[in-house]
């Protein structure tokens, strides 16, 4: 374990000086401190105010911008290393090829989770500095929803990084597969169940196996309960889940793909050559 945290120690002090750290930590920190002056707080829509709104919002942009930001970040990770020849010089000391992978994904974990947090910390300070009644519960449910969305696409980066070497090619399957998941998937299963006589709970489950359709309806169901804005997807979630079942599932579901995922990529990166 301990070469495991030298690894993760060494992998956190990189990221921090390098400038994607900052780009990232700058577009989260800035994206509250816009809010909180644009006065989010204290206007009131559809029945949102306060901090409740400004969470709404925020985890609304993190539900776009975050995934694509780990992936980026991280299908480079080992390929970098590779390419500088870094990877090689460390093997070259007695660290085995778990150590260095998994140690290379907790560090990254500790570095992508922060300006999430830090974030979530300005806002905190900001509703008791303006004396604004708090949302634990939200608050607390939001953490933990942004921590396994990004267990999961940290996971997706490392398995893209083991599966393809080149950096550029990594990058790029990166990117489309953000893109599916995003945008393209919602699209065409819309498409699929109005053209095509497939039982509306075989479309609604394959869309919930989608980390990102998952994080963007379990948001929304803490704000409302009923799912009245999905229409009638929210019979089917409702029924075969509470909203409390949902959000958990929410939790749970990202996390343990992503720890399958991790070790996929893992047994991936051993099997190959390393330079």
């Amino acid at each position: 374990m301990s070469n495991i945290f030298l690894i993760a120690k060494l992998d956190i002090t990189e990221s921090f000086r390098s400038r994607w750290f900052l780009l990232y930590m700058f577009v989260f920190t800035g994206l509250v401190i816009t809010f909180i002056f644009s006065g989010v707080t204290d206007s009131r829509v559809l029945g949102f105010s306060g901090l409740t709104r400004l969470l709404l919002l925020f985890i609304q942009i993190c539900v776009i911008i975050v995934p694509i930001f780990i992936l980026v970040s991280t299908v480079r990770s080992i390929n970098a290393d590779r390419d500088t020849n870094l990877l090689e010089y460390i093997l070259s000391f007695p660290i085995s090829l778990a150590e260095y992978y998994f140690g290379k994904a907790l560090g990254r974990i500790f570095v992508i989770f922060t300006p999430l947090v830090f974030a979530l910390l300005l806002t905190l300070v900001t509703g008791v500095a303006k004396d604004i009644e708090i949302p634990w519960q939200i608050l607390g449910f939001y953490t933990a929803l942004l921590f396994s969305l990004s267990i999961v696409f940290l996971s997706f980066g490392f398995f893209i990084s083991a599966l393809i070497k080149n950096q550029e090619m990594g990058q790029g399957v990166a990117f489309l597969l953000w893109l599916v998941l995003l945008a393209f998937m919602d699209l065409a299963l819309i498409g699929f169940l109005m053209k095509s006589s497939v039982r509306e709970d075989i479309i609604f489950f394959i869309a919930l196996i989608n980390p990102i359709e998952v994080f963007r309806v379990a948001a929304i169901s803490l704000f409302d309960p009923n799912l009245a804005v999905i229409g009638v997807a929210s019979n089917f979630i409702l029924t075969n889940f509470s909203t409390m079942g949902f959000v958990l599932y929410s939790i749970f579901y990202p996390i343990v793909l992503g720890v399958i995922l991790l070790t996929a990529g893992y047994f991936i990166f051993s099997s190959k050559d390393l330079v």
